[in-house]
């Protein structure tokens, strides 16, 4: 699928939907492995499976659902991506990023995301909550590149402010509410599936970045091309620095943290979406 034929791909994909379900969601949400236990907080819910769509990829993730599922959070209209895209499962980034461009066609205005990921910055612990303000794309592939299409999205889209300042402030302040610890920090995406070694974790951090993790990144850099507003949050499932602190980490190991901490996630979004008409 070139770039030039995206615009058409777009557009049977999201009437495919809408042959299903007629439903015009406000937010769209992707979350991360082992964080998609926001589906219990949904009413009115109703389903289409990723395979039913034209155009959609699976995900390989045994912890993805491959399911979009439209629901309603404090009467809000909200879709939900459960299940993602990784470069490191082989797709190219045209294909992880579609389906955010398929659910901006749906009608949302604005994209929540969460992930996990390995902490680099020394004061951050296991389970930490990391608002992210800002990132550093380290992908070996940009999702914009090639022929642009301007029914899609400007040429150059400007990064100033990619992690929208006000949805920032607002997943603080709700987590607050709820008693909920946050920190803020800059994510940096690596292309997976290997977890780095101890020079990459002093490089990345090094260079300015709080946490690392294989996703996120792409899906932000479209959302923005098309004019969506963004926020998103990162769980650390494992530390990463100092160097001579790191253990070991394994899939299991990452599915435990976020089964332990992902509701306290879950909390803050669905908060964060019951002010959003104080928001936006």
């Amino acid at each position: 699928m070139i770039n030039m034929q995206i615009f058409q791909a777009v557009q049977e994909a999201a009437q495919s939907i809408r042959n299903t379900i007629k439903r015009t969601p406000q937010i769209g949400i992707s979350a991360g492995t082992g964080l998609s236990d926001i589906e219990s907080a949904l009413t009115d819910v109703e389903v289409v499976e990723y395979h039913e769509i034209p155009h959609f990829a699976l995900s390989t993730v045994k912890s993805h659902q491959n399911k979009l599922i439209f629901g309603k959070i404090a009467g809000i209209e909200v879709v939900l991506l459960g299940g993602r895209f990784h470069y490191y499962e082989g797709y190219d980034m045209k294909q992880i990023t579609f389906p955010i461009r398929v659910l901006k066609e749906l009608g949302i205005n604005t994209l929540l995301l969460s992930n996990v990921s390995g902490g680099l910055n020394p004061n951050f612990e296991t389970g930490e909550l990391m608002v992210i303000t800002d990132h550093i794309n380290l992908m070996a592939e940009h999702p914009l590149r090639g022929p642009n299409d301007d029914k899609l999205g400007l040429r150059f889209p400007d990064m100033l402010g990619a992690y929208d300042a006000k949805i920032q402030e607002v997943f603080h302040e709700m987590a607050k509410k709820a008693a909920i610890q946050t920190s803020k920090g800059v994510y940096i995406s690596w292309q997976g599936p290997s977890l780095e070694t101890p020079a990459e974790y002093n490089f990345l951090r090094i260079i300015g970045a709080d946490a690392v993790g294989m996703s996120t990144v792409p899906e932000v850099l479209v959302a923005r091309h098309c004019g969506l507003r963004v926020g998103a949050i990162s769980l650390i499932s494992n530390m990463c620095f100092p160097i001579e602190k790191i253990k070991p980490a394994t899939l299991e190991s990452v599915l435990e943290i976020a089964r332990e901490r992902g509701p306290l996630l879950s909390n803050i979004f669905i908060n964060t979406i019951e002010q959003y008409g104080k928001i936006w």
